[in-house]
């Protein structure tokens, strides 16, 4: 395999699964002929064991040769929005990090991302529904009692001079009330966020 096939199986590993357009986008996008370069790409690396396909809908969904979610997953949406996610901000600015549900000690958040772009971490929550006033609740608590933690102190990527809590950035469905919290919290399409932060 050649560089940029590690690069598309990597980023499955991180996604999860991607389609042929979100592949064409990241690693295609420079060549004069993106979706024939894609779909050349991915018949030899599913032929050769590389990469497995859903054909199951009308856009095919590709994962890692290790699945480890079922083709027919309702997890398969969460994955492409956060995918969908990454490539809105990539196009405005290179994040310099985004792991997809990274995962912390019991009780503790649990982000669909965590990002550091425009200079700043995030952790990213997209809602692809509306959730309970209670359910929300939890998931605010959960991001107050790491903060009070202060494990994310110890996290590899905070600058050593001053660390840094990330703000909470919900992106998508529904706007929900986060009560008075020691950390900041958006919510704000990509558009409307831009706007705040230039």
């Amino acid at each position: 395999m050649n560089d940029r096939d590690k690069a598309i199986v990597a980023d499955l590993e991180r996604f999860r699964c991607l389609t042929r357009d979100d592949i064409a986008e990241l690693h295609f996008s420079h060549t004069k002929q993106p979706i024939t370069q894609t779909n050349l790409v991915l018949k030899r690396l599913r032929r050769d064991g590389a990469v497995k396909c859903s054909t199951d809908r009308r856009k095919y969904i590709y994962f890692p040769a290790e699945v480890r979610i079922k083709p027919d997953s309702q997890k398969i949406n969460h994955f492409l929005a956060i995918a969908d996610f990454y490539k809105q901000i990539k196009r405005i600015e290179e994040p310099r990090m985004f792991q997809v549900e990274p995962k912390y000690s019991k009780g503790q958040p649990e982000p669909d991302a965590f990002v550091i772009w425009k200079g700043a971490p995030w952790f990213v929550e997209i809602q692809r529904t509306i959730y309970t006033e209670k359910v929300m609740t939890e998931k605010f608590n959960r991001y107050e009692q790491y903060f009070v933690s202060g494990e994310w102190e110890n996290e590899s990527w905070q600058p050593p001079q001053k660390k840094v809590f990330p703000y909470l950035w919900i992106i998508g469905k529904g706007k929900y009330n986060a009560g008075n919290r020691p950390f900041k919290v958006f919510q704000f399409g990509m558009e409307e966020m831009l706007k705040k932060i230039k």
